[in-house]
């Protein structure tokens, strides 16, 4: 899901996306690593919450129900457990159906911890995205037209001329974006764009999406439209406080068409951190099969037994564990200078999914204070993507959380993590997520 693209790019791609204005045949499917064994992107044997739905529906177990104006959106998102107050509105023209998308009709994105969902108002299709524990991002379509039969039609290599470049770590993924916008909702790309990833302050991110919420002195690029020529040059001249700190966004827009009449600031943070994140468990996953892959065939050219592990092979783990593991860590994000509040129950909402420790303690409380959650440990290492990654690379990042979360580790890259935060996540993670702790010696480090 390309939740922001550039203006002056055919856009195409049936989840929302930007497409390059290259030829197809620039890059053929079978070029691309993901494409050969043992990734075998397009194969398709998929193990992701769409693909299991599309199979209910197949077999008669589960039906969708279509709502007049807002087709089976709201269906999907109760079939596939998104809550409505996910609820977050891009305004920018960022999707192939973006003749329908303005600052007046947003487009309407919906997500859990696996699925993302696009909607625009009298739009052809749902965007859908899923990941998938072993392939990444699946990119799928669902017509708004009422049917007897509703279907999920799966899409790949005109989805991923965008969704595998260095934006979306070089596999099939997600990227988040953040663009000066015009006020017929073209991004303004003279004026920048920006990336959003773990180290983006608040202040470079929602360029071209509404933010309803209250975030203090702080600013954001959220609820703003660029009028100005001067701004268009110059955008750091730009002032934003006026448009920070709505708690409703009925000013701009008619929020009546969509499920609730909210984009909340805590939905939008949870995103930004979640897209970034998949796409480092998928890179993870990836990169550490292929580099078992040549392992094999090295030994077996030089006649060694399958499994004897070499340098390259750990050197290839850890370039693509140690990225992970400080997002997974938080050891980038910025801090906050003040108090984030939502507006749609979105926080609420997702805290009580747990799972919590014996303690009460779970990786989804949220702090939104100082940072953004209470245990800086991110949700998703409790997901079928995390829990799937390979041996090798869930061993390395065992062993390296346990380096960090003792004080053994010596980079001084985890300076952000204090004692009681270490302590306190070892905890959790040992009843949470037993699998992996047992990785971990079973004796505590001395309290210091």
């Amino acid at each position: 899901f390309f939740f922001q693209a550039e203006d002056g790019i055919r856009d195409h791609c049936v989840t929302g996306v930007q497409t390059c204005a290259l030829p197809i045949w620039t890059l053929a499917a079978s070029d691309t690593p993901y494409e050969q064994e043992p990734i075998s992107y397009s194969d398709p044997v998929l193990d992701d919450p769409v693909s299991k739905l599309g199979a209910a529906l197949e077999a008669g177990t589960q039906v969708l129900e279509y709502e007049p104006g807002r087709g089976y959106l709201r269906s999907v998102l109760r079939a596939l457990r998104i809550p409505e107050s996910s609820q977050t509105l891009v305004f920018s023209k960022t999707s192939f159906q973006r003749d329908r998308i303005a600052p007046e009709t947003p487009r309407a994105i919906y997500f859990n911890d696996d699925v993302y969902i696009g909607w625009v108002q009298g739009g052809d299709v749902l965007e859908v995205s899923a990941v998938d524990s072993q392939k990444g991002a699946i990119f799928y379509s669902l017509s708004q037209t009422r049917d007897e039969a509703p279907r999920f039609q799966r899409h790949t290599h005109e989805c991923l001329q965008c969704h595998d470049g260095s934006l979306s770590q070089g596999v099939p993924g997600h990227i988040m974006r953040s663009v000066y916008t015009d006020p017929r909702g073209q991004p303004v790309l003279t004026a920048g764009t920006f990336v959003t990833n773990p180290q983006s302050p608040l202040r470079e991110r929602f360029g071209g999406w509404y933010v309803s919420g209250t975030h203090g002195s702080q600013v954001t690029m959220g609820n703003l439209i660029v009028r100005e020529k001067e701004h268009r040059q110059h955008p750091e001249r730009i002032n934003l406080v006026p448009n920070g700190n709505h708690t409703e966004l009925s000013r701009f827009f008619d929020p009546q068409p969509y499920l609730v009449p909210h984009s909340d600031l805590v939905a939008l943070q949870v995103l930004a951190h979640q897209v970034f994140v998949h796409n480092l468990i998928t890179k993870a996953n990836h990169q550490t099969r292929m580099a078992v892959r040549d392992q094999v065939a090295i030994n077996k050219a030089l006649g060694r037994p399958e499994t004897e592990p070499l340098d390259s092979t750990r050197s290839r783990i850890r370039s693509v564990g140690e990225p992970l593991l400080r997002a997974l860590l938080f050891a980038d994000e910025p801090r906050l200078e003040a108090s984030l509040i939502g507006t749609s129950g979105f926080a609420e909402e997702f805290s009580r999914k747990g799972p919590y420790d014996s303690r009460g303690r779970s990786l989804r409380q949220f702090d939104l204070q100082q940072r953004l959650f209470r245990y800086p440990c991110s949700f998703l290492i409790d997901t079928p993507a995390f829990d799937t990654l390979p041996e090798p690379q869930l061993d390395y990042l065992a062993q390296r959380m346990w380096q960090v979360l003792t004080g053994a580790d010596t980079t001084g890259r985890f300076t952000h993590l204090a004692g009681e935060d270490r302590a306190a996540l070892r905890g959790i993670l040992r009843e949470i997520k037993p699998e992996f702790a047992r990785r971990w010696p079973s004796d505590e480090p001395p309290t210091p």
